[in-house]
């Protein structure tokens, strides 16, 4: 039986202190690299990726196989949707929802990624550049991830799995 909503205890406050502190350097670490390649790092689904790393960090969908898995497996399959559907928003709705069933049966679950996907099918981006940048973005959401644990006094330690 699950825990109701009102018997969970809100976190300390040093603790969302902690969290919000490490999940902007995050983000502000993807507009940087984002402004020295002079390319777009920064979209809204890897800042729900923070947000998880950072807030929920011992969460099975915020470990770094679901987190990178997810969010690329849901680009790949908004590109392949891009393709039969062409940019709209029909075949962005259908890219979500093969995101989730996807993510579900290769057990990459990533619930951000699948807004990932909405992007390819609405903004046709090319893909080689796309999937690098995103590739390199939860690269480096992981690597900061790992640093609230080691250097901030995080209560639980990130990544609790590979």
């Amino acid at each position: 039986m699950s825990t109701p909503p009102s018997a969970v205890p809100r976190p300390h406050p040093l603790h969302a202190l902690r969290a919000t502190v490490f999940a902007i350097g995050a983000l502000l670490v993807l507009v940087a690299v984002g402004v020295l390649l002079r390319q777009p790092l920064l979209i809204p689904p890897l800042a729900a990726s923070a947000a998880l790393v950072h807030g929920a960090p011992g969460l099975p969908i915020s470990q770094p196989r679901n987190l990178v898995g997810g969010q690329l497996i849901s680009a790949a399959i908004g590109f392949g949707t891009l393709a039969v559907t062409g940019s709209n928003g029909w075949g962005a709705a259908v890219a979500a929802g093969l995101s989730l069933g996807a993510m579900m049966l290769t057990h990459l679950s990533h619930s951000p990624a699948a807004a990932t996907s909405v992007i390819v099918v609405l903004q046709a981006p090319h893909p080689a550049p796309f999937l690098s940048l995103l590739a390199l973005g939860t690269g480096l959401l992981v690597v900061i991830g790992l640093l609230p644990g080691r250097i901030g006094g995080h209560p639980v330690r990130y990544p609790l799995s590979w």
